[in-house]
């Protein structure tokens, strides 16, 4: 059911701040900013450590040095360097790593997986961004040495269909190596949900849960893959601490997300955005030859430069990447309203993520430029304020 019109500022201004203040649990809100503000921190630590190493590789000579001792055929000899780079920087990120990853989440009450779980899924979650990294970097230094004028076209092309491929098996293959997946019991809420993506269309090939509880203290909801991959997926947390009416309308909001093709649309986005970091690397790969101790593009010792340069492109193009997705979450909120034509549903559905999921209701400005990809907790609010408040 659409809803035209508006609240006045001043009733937008005083439902927020009397809802926050009903709702939204202060001692949560004052660890969601200690927590964002760690988790800021390290993330800087670590950029400012890797972006160091490459340049020292780059301006001691160091990365030319070590590049002479690969003699292998291209492709081997840039996947050797990257093993050795990865190794390397791996090594000096271990404290770092285990202190953001496993003592934070456990400080702060998000998490409570064992050690050894986690060591188990941070082994699963290298060895697979190993393993596409090396094939990567391998198709992307056999098509600079057969294609060079035009290599970062065809890589840009090869990393198009492992994001696809990724897309499809994420609900199935992917989810399934780190928690359980079970098929929802029948009863009132799988017929509810059903339900409601039939009325708008939406053919789902089941409802799944997944065993979040088994690690994490957060819930999250999800409509994920395509044709015969797509299924709802939702979190036991969920199930445990959320109404029916609340975990549909977290389900409107997915099926939102479907109704306006956003997926597609942001797998097109995104396309564009690798496109221009690839070309955009090319050219600073070939200006690179005047700068720095390696001899052309195809000499593995400008590998350092091209990483560093492709992490700052993709760096920056998170701005616009972004905004852009805090929009279509914006849409589908709207649809979510829509769809469920419940703003109380809503309002008390975003409070209990953001409380339980330890967010920010209001993060600083820079922050959400740089780093939010959903609208902030205030936001959604004003919009459920907006919609309740609207003439039909």
């Amino acid at each position: 059911m659409k809803r035209t019109g508006s609240l006045k500022p001043l009733q937008i201004f005083r439902a927020k701040v009397s809802l926050s203040q009903t709702f939204l649990d202060a001692e949560r809100q004052q660890q969601a900013r200690q927590y964002s503000k760690l988790t800021r921190r390290l993330l800087f630590i670590e950029l400012g450590i890797g972006i160091a190493l490459l340049l020292a590789l780059l301006l001691s000579g160091a990365s030319a040095r070590l590049a002479e001792f690969l003699v292998f055929p291209l492709p081997l000899s840039a996947a050797l360097y990257f093993l050795i780079l990865a190794f390397g920087l791996g090594i000096m990120m271990v404290p770092l790593g285990y202190y953001q990853d496993f003592v934070l989440p456990h400080r702060f009450g998000l998490s409570h997986q064992k050690l050894t779980s986690w060591l188990a899924d941070i082994t699963k979650t290298l060895a697979l961004g190993l393993l596409l990294s090396v094939c990567l970097i391998i198709a992307a230094y056999w098509l600079i040495e057969f294609l060079p004028s035009l290599w970062w076209l065809a890589a840009w092309l090869i990393v198009l269909l492992v994001s696809l491929v990724l897309t499809l098996l994420a609900p199935t293959i992917l989810i399934s190596l780190f928690f359980k997946l079970e098929s929802l019991p029948d009863g009132e809420l799988k017929q509810r949900l059903a339900c409601l993506a039939q009325r708008v269309g939406i053919d789902i090939k089941d409802i799944f849960t997944i065993n979040l509880s088994s690690k994490s203290t957060t819930a999250n909801a999800m409509l994920g893959g395509f044709g015969k991959t797509r299924r709802i997926i939702l979190s036991d947390t969920m199930l445990k601490e959320y109404s029916p009416e609340e975990i549909e309308v977290a389900l409107a909001h997915e099926l939102g997300h479907h109704l306006h093709h956003d997926i597609a649309k942001l797998f097109c986005v995104q396309a564009m955005a690798f496109l221009l970091a690839f070309y955009v690397a090319n050219l600073a790969l070939e200006g690179g030859v005047a700068l720095f101790p390696y001899q052309s593009i195809g000499d593995i010792a400008g590998l350092p430069w091209l990483l560093m340069v492709l992490l700052a492109l993709f760096l920056i193009l998170r701005l616009p990447l972004n905004w852009y997705s805090r929009h279509i979450e914006l849409a589908a909120d709207k649809a979510a309203l829509q769809l469920s034509d419940n703003p109380e549903g809503f309002i008390n559905l975003m409070t209990k993520l953001t409380d339980q999921n330890l967010s920010e209701a209001e993060p600083v400005h820079w922050e959400r430029v740089l780093f939010r990809d959903h609208p902030s907790y205030n936001e959604r609010v004003k919009l459920a304020h907006e919609y309740k408040h609207a003439p039909i």
